[in-house]
């Protein structure tokens, strides 16, 4: 089989807090694109496919240059679905469809900071390691409850 990389964005439309958030504009751009054109840029991906289920979000994610080959199921749409779900929805359509991807990537649409070198060592780490997974983290201000150890 050959490597084959995919880079996953779950983009979920019903916010209840910040209403539309992942598509609100930032310097002028939904929120969306900035993580689908730092994909893009790193050249690390096969394809940079965009789970939604809303066709507004997938056609801002389509101008950007990202895949949107599906909407996504109701079941894996409300406030209460955690993201590897939805991640092995997307994940399994690929390898229905298509072929079974050797490396994912998954990049939430909140994330206008990402940049392409970020994508490339974070795939350069986990390469160099006997990991499953590789991710980011660092230090903040934030309660105990929203950190991880």
């Amino acid at each position: 089989m050959i490597n084959k990389s995919i880079c996953i964005i779950p983009a979920r439309s019903g916010s209840k807090g910040l209403i539309d958030k992942n598509i609100l504009k930032l310097d002028g751009r939904p929120l969306l694109q900035f993580p689908i054109i730092a994909a893009l840029e790193s050249n690390k991906f096969d394809k940079v496919v965009v789970s939604t289920d809303s066709a507004k979000y997938a056609e801002i994610a389509k101008d950007a240059g990202a895949e949107v080959p599906f909407l996504r199921p109701k079941e894996l749409s409300d406030d209460f679905t955690p993201t590897v779900p939805v991640i092995s929805h997307a994940i399994n359509w690929e390898i229905e469809n298509h072929e079974k991807p050797t490396y994912v990537c998954c990049i939430y649409p909140t994330a206008p900071f990402l940049e392409s070198t970020d994508l490339q060592q974070g795939l350069r780490t986990l390469k160099a390691s006997s990991s499953d997974y590789v991710f980011s983290a660092t230090n903040y201000a934030y309660p105990i409850q929203r950190s991880f150890k």
